[in-house]
Formats: structure tokens, sequence, C-alpha cells
């Protein structure tokens, strides 16, 4: 029983290490996991837009593969090759997960492919819903370097969820990425 406790303190420890260590973030292809495909432009072009103005180089995985095309084309290595000779060698995955506001990540420490290939269920705004959570996922070398929900609360349209999700982000990327 205490080496179970033991070990399950020591992953929370390691989680929690990993999620501190600096991102350094100095570049990003930034990948809109969503079905709707407005719901992935309005992400990935909101994201882009505020990456670019804060000094990190960004390009939105929907100028790299054509629109319906599926997203584990960006895990080849023929498209990876070609976005490191364009100085990109970090990529964000945003992932709508729910729309509670106690949604915890995951344990799962799934490489880029991986992560890829899970669907995503929920849509940016639903009507009724007070709440969204969005999961960033950032990759280096097809490992998982930090993982992190950003809740947006108050949600009373579409518009609000997106404007309220840049606030969020404009912070963590200030205080936190960068």
């Amino acid at each position: 029983m205490v080496l179970c406790a033991v070990f399950l303190l020591g992953n929370v420890q390691a989680q929690k290490k990993k999620d501190q260590t600096p991102l350094d973030l100095k570049n990003v292809v930034i990948i809109g996991q969503m079905d709707d495909p407005s719901d992935r432009y309005s992400v990935e072009i909101n994201m882009t837009e505020l990456f670019s103005t804060n000094g990190v180089k960004s390009k939105a995985s929907l100028n790299l593969m054509k629109q319906g095309a599926d997203s584990e084309i960006l895990a080849s290595d023929s498209l990876k090759s070609l976005l490191q000779k364009e100085g990109f060698d970090t990529y964000l995955l945003i992932t709508v997960r729910g729309y509670d506001k106690r949604f915890k990540i995951s344990d799962a420490n799934d490489d880029f492919k991986t992560s890829l290939s899970r669907g995503n269920l929920f849509s940016i705004y639903q009507e009724g819903v007070v709440s969204v959570s969005f999961e960033f996922k950032f990759f280096r070398n097809g490992e998982l370097v930090r993982d992190e929900v950003i809740k947006c609360g108050n949600a009373g349209s579409r518009e609000k969820v997106l404007s309220k999700l840049r606030k969020k982000v404009r912070k963590r990327l200030v205080k936190d990425w960068k």
C-alpha cells in the first residue's frame, strides 16, 4: 500500500516537473483538431496571429494540407523535414476536451502520431454550455514536452469562447511558454 502511494506520488511529481520545464517557444506549427472546418479554421488562424504578434514564428496546419485531408499527414517524415528546413521544430495540437470545468489532463504520454490519430467529439461552442476546456499539447521530435488545459468559462457564444481563449492563451504565452 505504501509502495503504491510512493509510486503515485512520484508520478505526480514527475508530471509537475515536466510541466515546469521551460518551453522556450521560438516557433510552432498550430494544429486545430476539430471536426468542424470552421472551428478548425477559427482556432488555427486566431492562434497563428496571436503567436506571431508575440514574437513566435508560427504556421497554421491549414496551409500545409488540403481541406478534408487526414491530419496524420502532418507526422510524415517528408512534411516534418520540409518544416524543419523552414525552421519549425515544435508542433501544437489544440483540442476541445469537453464542457466540464473539472476536466483533468490525461496521464497518457502519447507521441505526436498517436495524438493526431485521436478523434475529437466536441465543437468550440454548444448552446447551453457554460465552460469549454481546450487541451494544448506541445511536441518536439515527436515527443510530448508540455500538456496543458485552458478553460474558458461563461461561454455565451462562439465569439465569446474564441475571445476568452485568445486572452488566456496570450497570458500563458507571455508568462510561461516564451
